[in-house]
């Protein structure tokens, strides 16, 4: 092992067992021509009734495992476990700063440290209040003249990013497409930005969001790292991004947006649909197959029907173009009842031919002629050309 990587992971090793500034933890990736046991590891501090623990969850591809290690001894054994696994990535946020390492085809050690944007919150029980990701008392709230509500669905956004801020660069580009009022697009680049290098293109079609996000972005002095572009989804002039936003699309919106993602090779998607009213025109066009015609009977049924069959659609998709996805919710329906979230990392890796023929079989029973699939044909040639 290099020297500079061994000297980088003493230093993960050290804040990972630091019981009192540990607040989380995130192994993700790999290094070239090796493999780690797991897909993702995250780790946190936790009081448990046996006392206080290093929380360890393992991922693989179908469901977790979480250990509760003691710390001394067992938390140690853990950790050094963790670290001997050949991981592209760790990401670790103490309570004074965050850390993220990332090794390199080379093999070598680039690793970033910044300060804690948010005062950390004490290990508790599993009651404990949840902190904010973003001060609610942050320039940028008032900036963009945002009330609790909106808030709470910036705090709840920032959350499920999250999960996929450690397998992106150390420099990144963010585009937002049908970024409207520009709340997400602020929030995200403000959050991001306090941990790596980011760069955010906000696109809209109306002039008066542009000209709303530039006016706010001078305002907070992100003018040379936002800017906003006025355009359609699929056609806005936007070179290509690390990151793709696309919160509340309607309908095929998000089908473009999830489109260009793919094109651009995004390392990451998160994208919030609406309106699915593509596939609920189809199913209402066309007896359902056997024996599944309660499901689409009634009016109000086939409509919940046709959401969750577009969403389960468009993440076999990205799946089978080399995306890992999970579909969670990320507001709570109090909220908005758009509250689904299509969370995607591209690995790269190829479709099991199992999964080809699974996506398959469901759009050919179905009937189905998805919009996500039209707009990408030909790299989905590839994938069923690839077929054994």
């Amino acid at each position: 092992m290099p020297e500079a990587l061994e000297t980088a992971l003493a230093t993960v090793r050290a804040a990972l067992l630091d019981e009192d500034g540990l607040r989380r933890a995130v192994a993700s990736g790999r290094r070239r021509s090796a493999e780690p046991q797991w897909r993702r590891v995250e780790l946190r501090p936790v009081q448990l009734k046996a006392g206080r623990k290093l929380q360890v969850v393992r991922y693989d591809e179908r469901q977790a495992f979480t250990a509760n290690a003691g710390y001394g001894d067992d938390a140690a054994a853990a950790v050094d476990e963790l670290l001997a696994e050949p991981f592209g990535n760790w990401h670790v946020e103490t309570a004074d700063r965050t850390v993220q390492l990332r090794v390199t085809k080379k093999g070598e050690a680039q690793v970033h440290t910044t300060r804690a944007a948010v005062a950390p919150p004490q290990v508790q029980g599993n009651d404990r209040a949840v902190p904010h990701l973003l001060d609610p008392g942050d320039p940028l709230f008032a900036a963009l003249k945002a009330g609790a509500a909106k808030r709470r669905q910036v705090d709840a956004f920032l959350r499920a990013f999250t999960a996929v801020e450690p397998d992106l660069p150390a420099e990144v580009r963010v585009v937002d497409l049908g970024c409207g009022n520009a709340y997400l697009t602020f929030a995200a680049y403000r959050w991001l930005s306090e941990r790596r290098s980011a760069e955010l293109v906000g696109v809209d079609t109306k002039a008066q969001s542009r000209e709303h996000g530039t006016k706010v972005a001078a305002e907070l002095g992100w003018a040379d790292r936002v800017r906003f572009v006025e355009g359609t989804i699929a056609d806005a002039p936007v070179d290509g991004a690390d990151v793709v936003l696309a919160l509340h699309a309607c309908d095929t919106a998000t089908d473009e947006a999830l489109a260009r993602a793919v094109r651009w090779q995004a390392k990451a998607v998160l994208v919030a649909p609406c309106c699915h009213h593509d596939v609920q025109r189809q199913l209402k066009a066309q007896p359902a197959p056997e024996p599944y015609a309660l499901l689409t009977r009634h009016g109000i049924l086939r409509e919940r029907f046709g959401d969750v069959l577009t969403d389960a659609i468009r993440a076999a998709l990205l799946r089978l173009l080399g995306y890992r996805v999970d579909v969670v919710e990320f507001v709570d329906a109090e909220q908005t009842p758009r509250n689904v979230l299509l969370r995607a990392v591209r690995t790269g890796t190829p479709p099991r031919p199992e999964l080809v023929e699974e996506y398959l079989t469901l759009v050919r029973d179905w009937g189905i002629e998805p919009a996500l699939a039209r707009m990408l044909e030909p790299e989905l040639a590839q994938v069923f050309g690839a077929r054994t």
